[in-house]
């Protein structure tokens, strides 16, 4: 089977095991989604729920971000990990929304890729969830690990995964397709001891048998 005949599998199955699946980041506007993807840097969406309603209500405009002393914004924010870099990021990035946006999160691409602290997965994340624009797919940690286990790509780079990703999967999925592989990644194909056994894609991924073979899958819960 191809990669291209995998993925057009994939995207008739994935609907069923996963019928819910969103951006698990919770927010109200572009704003607050753009704020809460730069907090989960190097933090898990749990976490970032927990900080953002009191940071959303105490900031709830570009401006305040903008304007906030660097110390309080630190301290808000503090649990996310990498808390100075990530507020240099907010308020650079929501002082550049201010002056040149109006205070508007922009809905482009290129526009929000010359926001500071903002790359190319931010601004996919922003676009897809946010404004319903599929202009790209989002490439996090699991949505790399899992296409390289379903073969979809050899890169390591992110960008170069989504490429990859981009001609291979139907642009109607691109936003979507990330929140499958995310939520797929989360509640099986664990980075170590993926649990192929239980696995609802296994007869299309050419990895789970080798896991299993290898012993480096879960093994099968023991039954009573």
């Amino acid at each position: 089977m191809t990669a291209r005949e995998r993925v057009a599998q994939l995207v008739q199955v994935f609907p069923e095991i996963y019928p819910g699946a969103h951006c698990e980041l919770i927010f109200k506007d572009p704003l607050q989604l753009l704020i809460a993807t730069i907090l989960s840097a190097q933090c898990t969406d749990k976490r970032v729920n927990m900080v953002t309603p009191a940071l959303f209500k105490k900031y709830p405009t570009a401006v305040d971000y903008a304007k906030a002393p660097a110390a309080e914004l630190e301290n808000a924010i503090k649990s996310t990990g990498f808390f100075r870099n990530k507020t240099k990021s907010i308020r650079a990035a929501t002082l550049r929304i201010v002056e040149r946006y109006d205070g508007r999160v922009p809905d482009t691409m290129e526009q929000l890729r010359e926001l500071p602290g903002v790359g190319r997965k931010t601004a996919n994340v922003v676009l897809g969830n946010a404004f319903g624009k599929g202009d790209g797919i989002v490439v996090d940690t699991h949505v790399a690990r899992l296409s390289h286990r379903l073969r979809l790509t050899r890169h390591v780079d992110p960008e170069k995964i989504e490429r990859d990703l981009m001609k291979l999967v139907p642009r109607e999925y691109w936003t979507v397709w990330s929140h499958w592989l995310i939520w797929h990644g989360r509640r099986r194909c664990f980075a170590r001891k993926p649990d192929c056994s239980q696995c609802e894609i296994f007869r299309l991924c050419p990895s789970g048998k080798t896991f299993l073979r290898t012993g480096e899958a879960r093994k099968p819960e023991a039954t009573t």
